[in-house]
């Protein structure tokens, strides 16, 4: 690709995005030699790692590279048997912890992350851990060296430490002491690499010591005194040995890191690479890219493209194809209606695909893989090399027609224009027609109606406008492929002021085919808008009928659900209630057997009798109850403590055991304790009894509490912990107090004991109980404790 090319389509820009997104310093190198490729196979190798690092961005985040730093210079040292430099070997700890970081991002740590072609760089990086670590033991930062680098630095450095100690100590009494009147300040500074108190210059001579030092004003004299210039000697001594350990301890490490040179070589490689990988992926996510589908056979396809360098809330996206129907697109329309765009949109998306970039566009965009990209667009006229407008643009033609061939994509902007119209619209004719020829792809923009016309009345050229609104006066900067634009110029002056009467004589000095031709463009465009619209209404429609369908559907589906639900109950408890009558006749018969044979009194028949007709009066409320049932529950569906509703009954309980072999649960019914089949059984689904309830206001603003209305007489605390159990019974409590329950049961079972023994230690502390119990024999036994609240 021709360098004039990629920055007329701004390819530099997007590099330098690209740049941007880079950590390390060969990453940003990498981006920076970035260009269109022509071999398929290496451009789809770019696409693929760049759509694969995409997906690891969307999926665990961005990873950076920034501490990939170039150590090319000390493994070339380290081959020569040289020593590095503290700053080297920080350089070469902090590649391999980021190397261990990367290393760790490229797991694949759930069976969603499928392998990608990634994998093979995250597989050569080698963290080294051992020497990262051992350097990072050794070295706190690049002016400190850690104590225990070595036992002799930490004795060394201990001795340096006692004899500071001891020369302070000694300073501090003669500053404190005998000396404190000699002195200019009563402290201790140092003056080259010694220890020194500051004498007054009048009294030199009282201090016996080496002057390192005077003031500016020759007052004050800097002295070392004679007491403490042995310890300065053998601190100086220490400093000297500490600095010849350091160097023994560098030259250690680099000994060390001299055995890893490959690998660090490697780990550096792969690191960088990665970082321009990932600058591609990050880039992609940034504008919102898809990959393309490239090929070979000169097909553009881009859906809904927008230019990456315009802002993205405003840009309007483009649908542009090239190459199959047609080989030549001629774009017209009105000046700032994005002509310009659409071409540079197709010429840079062309670049980018090429270079292993995702393009901002639709998925399953096609793009063509071109040798040659040649543009002709702006004005490059040079008043030192006495070029015009138009000569500028015949310069760049006359360049292009010397070199395309079939793999070559051309896009010239205003083609012949800078000269006269007449026959700068021939001539633009007679190149396109050129090009068309040769079936070279191509896509020109320009004002001549000529070229609209070779547009319409040759094959394989299609026409394109960009769509303009005539009311606003302001470009929409649709692309429409099909219809040629017009230029609007009576419309537009108009509409900005210009007289009518000179827009009419305006308008008889063209000729007659020149307004037919405009006229068949306005009814095109018309035609076209109105069509737009009317298909639009439809697609609306249809989706408007398909939603209907489909909730009609579902309707219809839960109507019949439920139809055959309520069948399916009603049969059931029919049967119920047959087989109950049944019972009771069965009884009333064997009965009157029973008294035909016994002597039995007539009070005692009619006692039978009174019996029996309260049996059946009382099952009439157990049939309404049965025709309420919601549904037939599986023995699976019942928990301990579970809320139940016995039928037969129509009494609310709890279930106190599982269902057995025949479906029988034990149900604690306040103080009646009862074995029922689960079939008489249905679960009450409905929120705790001290469960928060709703708030509701009245019209004169109290707030009214629904809560204390539908508080149970009984709390289940089985299986809860102590701590649980009294936070729970805390509340329970509370809402029994607000409903004026006088004695509420706690249900808590009998285990172990702890949690009965933890609930009545906080009985005990509370002032509203007025005394609790264990349920006597029947109603719980040690399972259940009575609370009567005062």
């Amino acid at each position: 690709m021709n360098q004039k090319t990629l920055t007329k389509l701004e390819f530099d820009k997007i590099i330098s995005r690209l740049e941007e997104e880079a950590g390390s310093f060969r990453g940003r190198q990498l981006c920076r030699r970035l260009k269109p490729m022509t071999d398929l196979e290496k451009i789809n190798t770019f696409q693929e790692q760049t759509a694969a690092a995409y997906t690891r961005i969307v999926r665990k985040g961005r990873i950076s590279f920034s501490d990939a730093a170039p150590v090319e210079e000390s493994m070339k040292r380290l081959e020569i048997g040289g020593a590095l430099s503290i700053s080297e070997l920080l350089r070469i700890c902090r590649l391999l912890a980021n190397t261990s970081r990367v290393k760790s991002y490229g797991r694949h740590d759930t069976q969603e992350d499928s392998s990608d072609c990634l994998d093979a760089y995250f597989d050569q990086l080698e963290p080294l851990t051992s020497l990262s670590n051992e350097i990072e033991r050794c070295i706190i930062s690049e002016d400190e060296i850690s104590d225990d680098a070595s036992s002799t630095l930490k004795h060394i450095r201990r001795s340096m430490g006692s004899i500071n100690d001891r020369i302070h100590t000694t300073l501090n009494g003669l500053v404190n002491g005998s000396l404190r009147t000699y002195l200019q300040d009563p402290i201790i500074t140092m003056r080259g690499d010694r220890y020194c108190i500051p004498v007054k210059a009048e009294y030199r001579s009282q201090v016996q010591g080496l002057i390192h030092d005077q003031s500016s004003t020759g007052s004050t004299l800097f002295i070392e005194p004679m007491a403490v210039v042995k310890l300065n000697n053998d601190l100086k001594e220490l400093y000297a040995k500490e600095q010849e350990e350091i160097q023994v301890i560098l030259a250690r490490l680099s000994e060390e890191t001299a055995q890893y040179i490959e690998e660090i070589r490697a780990d550096y490689r792969a690191m960088t690479d990665l970082d321009f990988i990932f600058a591609r992926g990050a880039l992609a996510l940034s504008m919102k890219g898809s990959r393309p589908v490239l090929n070979t056979e000169g097909r553009i396809r881009i859906r809904e493209g927008r230019h990456p360098l315009l802002d993205e809330k405003t840009v309007v996206p483009i649908t542009v194809s090239l190459g199959e129907d047609f080989t030549l697109l001629i774009i017209t329309g009105p000046n700032t209606g994005g002509k310009t765009v659409s071409l540079k949109t197709v010429g840079l998306f062309t670049l980018m695909g090429q270079a292993g970039l995702h393009i901002p566009a639709g998925d399953r965009s096609e793009l063509a893989v071109f040798h040659q990209v040649y543009a002709d667009i702006g004005d490059e006229q040079s008043i030192e090399q006495s070029l015009s407008t138009f000569s500028s643009h015949m310069t760049n033609i006359v360049s292009f027609l010397k070199k395309v061939d079939e793999h070559s994509l051309v896009l010239f902007d205003e083609l012949g224009a800078g000269t006269d119209p007449t026959e700068g619209a021939a001539l633009a004719t007679s190149i396109l027609s050129y090009l068309h020829k040769r079936n070279i792809r191509t896509m020109a923009t320009t004002h001549y109606s000529e070229l609209k016309v070779y547009a319409l009345s040759t094959p394989g050229v299609e026409n394109a406008c960009c769509e303009f609104d005539v009311e606003s006066l302001r470009p929409t900067y649709r692309l429409l492929i099909g219809i040629p634009g017009k230029s609007n110029a009576f419309a537009i002056s108009g509409k900005l002021g210009l007289p009518d009467f000179i827009i009419d004589d305006a308008r008889q000095r063209l000729s007659e085919q020149d307004l037919s031709f405009e006229d068949l463009l306005t009814d095109l465009e018309t035609s076209r808008r109105t069509i737009e619209k009317e298909r639009e209404e439809i697609a609306a429609y249809r989706r408007e009928t398909e939603a209907l369908k489909k909730e009609a559907e579902k309707r219809q589906e839960k109507l019949d659900e439920q139809r055959d639900r309520i069948l399916r109950e009603a049969n059931e408890k029919a049967n119920a209630i047959l087989r109950e009558a049944k019972e009771v006749a069965d009884e009333t018969i064997r009965n009157f057997h029973k008294f035909g044979k016994e002597n039995i009194s007539a009070a005692e028949m009619e006692k039978e009798r009174e019996r029996l007709r309260k049996k059946i009066k009382d099952t009439a409320p157990a049939a309404s109850a049965a025709r309420k049932a919601k549904k037939a529950h599986k023995p699976e569906e019942f928990k301990l403590g579970e809320t139940v509703k016995v039928l037969s009954m129509n009494l609310t309980g709890t279930v106190q055991s599982l269902p057995d072999s025949r479906g029988n649960v034990t149900v604690q019914m306040g103080i009646l304790r009862s074995q029922v089949n689960i079939s008489d059984l249905e679960i009450v689904e409905e929120p705790s009894a001290y469960a928060p309830k709703k708030l509701t206001r009245t019209s004169k603003g109290r707030i009214g509490m629904s809560k204390s209305l539908s508080v149970s007489p009984e709390i289940n605390l089985l299986g809860r912990t102590v701590d649980e159990a009294v936070a729970e019974l805390d509340k329970y409590l509370d809402d029994a107090l607000l409903s004026h329950l006088n004695t509420v049961r706690v249900v808590h079972g009998k285990g172990t004991g702890a949690l009965r023994k933890g609930i009545h230690e906080y009985l005990r502390r509370q002032k509203h109980v007025k005394a609790y119990h264990l349920a006597e024999f029947g109603e719980g036994d040690a399972g259940v404790t009575i609370v009567e609240l005062k």
